[in-house]
């Protein structure tokens, strides 16, 4: 898997009986595992070894239950001519060539809310506005009509009529947008089409479409295939959402010339429709190509000779090596990049880990990048892979660094194998100290997929220190370290005192700057706190999140355990761990919290960066009353606490509490929940940070990609 998957602490079994700090004994034991390793290690040769001239990479597709990321359409630029073409079994038949430099997009010919049309293009402008304002995705073009130009905006891509006008109901619920429209209720264009003859040139379709507009229909050039005849161009008159619909527009074609010999389109051709859209402008004197292809049966291709690529608009706006081809698929738009497999891997790597890390270390990324994408076949019925975490980052040309290309050369056709096989070479940012083990993450025993120390530190060099503080009314929250000052004071309870430097200082509820997380407060210079605790910035190997409210836990939770959870949640903890430490197991309200598998307690408790971590249950707490013991939260009676003072007050909100060995705690009244862990991802396999690790230790790509996948060896096709 990828970057963002992950987790992991030295497992304590592993640790030798000489007592030395922990890192050194982590790295004590990494040593002599890597030592062993060199000893033994034999490279067996493999007569057959998987391999891939060209991958075919998802850039939007829609494949229920299992991945969804739609466009409605989709925009190419390159810096030399766009060579677009239609493929069918038996070759490329070539459609147009798009201007260097010059914009050219596609959509489906689908069901489309039509919203409005009208003359005045600022009318339109401000319909197609409000459209994005309310999270749709409108288009706006034009066509020749009643002897001008018209401009229409539709919203969406819709598999069938009854969609498309749900989706009319629902945006004409906005009373903003039903005031732009007006009284002419808005209706659903769809891919019926009447079609004219045949004409010798694109100017030529244009002239006839203008003279079927003159009646009122709506009429566009259009280029037809019939076989693996060359492409012809055609007027399509009328965008139908039914044979009704159709045959009114037949009739009212018929005032026109030629409107007499209009026919219903040829079922056993493909047809791309053009119009100008002015969507991405915004302007009535600027338009780029707007291309409409068939639901079903037809794969346009785009491809171009820049060095530069060919730029994708939505996707980021970046620029991708190889060659496009556009579908209709499960009645979405599809759009594919299909490149050489080893190009795709310079930016999988670069995608995947920064392009100046140790060399060794990118070689294990590549080696770890090729065999996972070989071990997914055709995962996605039309493609190899997606471009996201769910595959491997794959980011095109901009992702690609000199450095990820010579790691890629330097191990072309180089794979890891077990019993000879291609392993699934699963891997994650960090692995917190330890990777895991399969079974442990996705409850599944694979015997190359075992945990093993690993040397994650390296994400927290040069991170700030934060400090855990309490401020003045009594809430608990983290300050950047270098925002305090030492005042060399204590609290009653022998806590320092430190205060603050600057004026508008944020308390946050973590150890990280997260401007959409709101703040626990704001303080000034000279106001004075006390230290609970001191930490690192939370990243790849530590981290704190929460505290979570029992709601936002519930929210959370819903949908992804097999047995809901009622009520609020009052307790939560870890019943059982697996080899490297993370939970296998967690208890809510004493039952059994019982996700699918193990790695889903990252999203079901609040979007967790691991599945490697401790529960702080804020309000567990053991009282030692004047007659016996009480458990909180399992006594929700109301508590008085001993302040310093030796004052007795009931508390409501936060309170803090000092155990037997002077540590001091951060408590509250009502439950809630933080979670303290570390690495990031689910941690099986191969650790990117760890790889860097081992690889400024000075080990090779082979032992790093050995040491953590157990026994494979790496073969060359």
């Amino acid at each position: 898997m990828n970057a963002n998957d992950v987790t992991a602490n030295a497992s304590k079994r592993n640790a030798p009986a000489l007592r030395l700090p922990k890192w050194k004994r982590t790295l004590s034991v990494l040593l002599a595992a890597l030592a062993l390793i060199s000893l033994s290690t034999a490279w067996p040769s493999y007569a057959a070894v998987p391999k891939l001239d060209t991958i075919r990479v998802a850039l939007f597709i829609d494949l229920p239950s299992k991945y969804k990321l739609n466009t409605t359409a989709a925009t190419y630029t390159s810096a030399a001519p766009l060579d677009i073409g239609l493929r069918l079994p038996s070759g490329t038949i070539p459609l147009m060539q798009g201007a260097a430099g010059q914009a050219v997009r596609f959509t489906l010919d689908d069901y489309k809310p039509q919203l409005i049309e009208t003359s005045d293009f600022q009318a339109a402008l401000a319909v197609l506005k409000r459209v994005k304002a309310l999270g749709g995705t409108g288009l706006l073009t034009s066509l020749s009509k009643n002897n001008g130009i018209v401009y229409q905006v539709t919203e969406g891509s819709y598999a069938t009529e009854a969609e498309a006008g749900t989706a009319i109901d629902r945006l004409i619920k906005d009373s903003a947008l039903q005031g732009l429209v007006g009284a002419v209720r808005p209706k659903v264009a769809g891919p019926l089409h009447l079609e004219a003859g045949v004409y010798a040139t694109e100017a030529d379709a244009r002239t006839a479409a203008a003279a079927f507009g003159a009646a009122s229909v709506d009429a566009y050039p259009a280029l037809k295939v019939t076989g693996d005849a060359a492409a012809l161009y055609t007027v399509l008159v009328g965008a139908a959402a039914d044979t009704a619909s159709l045959n009114a527009i037949k009739a009212q074609a018929a005032k026109s010339a030629g409107g007499a010999d209009l026919r219903q389109t040829d079922p056993a051709s493909s047809y791309i429709w053009l119009r100008e859209d002015h969507t991405i402008s915004e302007s009535a004197k600027s338009s780029v190509s707007l291309y409409a292809i068939p639901m079903k049966g037809a794969k346009v291709t785009i491809a171009s000779n820049a060095p530069t690529g060919i730029k994708l608009t939505e996707r980021y706006n970046r620029s991708y090596r190889g060659a496009f081809e556009i579908s209709g698929f499960n009645n979405k738009l599809a759009v594919v990049n299909e490149l050489p497999f080893e190009q795709y891997l310079y930016s999988v790597v670069g995608g995947e880990m920064p392009g100046s890390w140790h060399g060794e270390a990118l070689k294990a990324q590549a080696v770890a990048a090729r065999t996972y994408a070989l071990y997914q076949g055709f995962g996605f019925q039309i493609a190899h892979v997606v471009d996201t975490v769910l595959s491997q980052v794959y980011g095109g040309i901009s992702a690609e660094k000199p450095t990820t290309i010579a790691a890629v050369d330097a191990t072309r056709g180089e794979v890891a194998m077990n019993n000879g096989k291609l392993i699934e070479a699963v891997f994650s940012s960090s692995a917190g100290g330890a990777s895991a083990d399969a079974k442990e993450i996705w409850g599944s025993e694979v015997p190359y997929l075992k945990t093993a120390a690993s040397p994650d530190q390296l994400s927290e060099k040069g991170l700030y220190t934060w400090y855990r503080v309490v401020i003045p009314d009594g809430v608990p929250g983290y300050i950047r370290g270098d925002l305090l000052e030492e005042t060399g004071d204590k609290s009653p309870v022998g806590l320092p005192i430190m205060k603050v430097k600057g004026d508008g200082v944020k308390v946050r509820p973590i150890p990280l700057v997260q401007d959409n997380v709101a703040v626990v407060g704001q303080l000034n210079a000279g106001t004075r706190v006390i230290v609970l605790e001191k930490t690192i910035q939370s990243n790849e190997m530590t981290w704190v999140r929460g505290p979570f409210s029992s709601d936002e836990l519930l929210a959370s939770i819903k949908g992804k355990v097999k047995t809901p959870v009622s009520g609020s949640i009052r307790t939560l903890e870890i019943s059982q761990q697996g080899p490297s430490g993370r939970p296998t197991q967690i208890l809510v309200n004493g039952g059994v919290l019982d996700v699918k598998y193990p790695d889903l307690f990252r999203s079901s408790l609040g979007g967790l960066p691991s599945t490697k971590f401790a529960i702080d249950e804020t309000a567990r707490m053991t009282i030692a009353g004047a007659d016996n013991k009480r458990e909180r939260p399992a006594d929700g009676g109301t508590l008085y606490v001993i302040g310093a003072d030796g004052a007795a007050k009931q508390s409501n909100s936060n309170v803090y509490i000092m155990n037997g060995e002077g540590k001091v705690r951060a408590a509250t009244v009502e439950p809630k929940f933080r979670f303290v862990g570390s690495g990031y991802g689910h941690g099986v396999g191969l650790s990117q940070y760890g790889a860097r690790g081992l690889a400024e230790t000075g080990y090779d790509y082979k032992y790093i990609l050995q040491y953590y996948y157990k026994d494979v060896t790496i073969v060359k096709e």
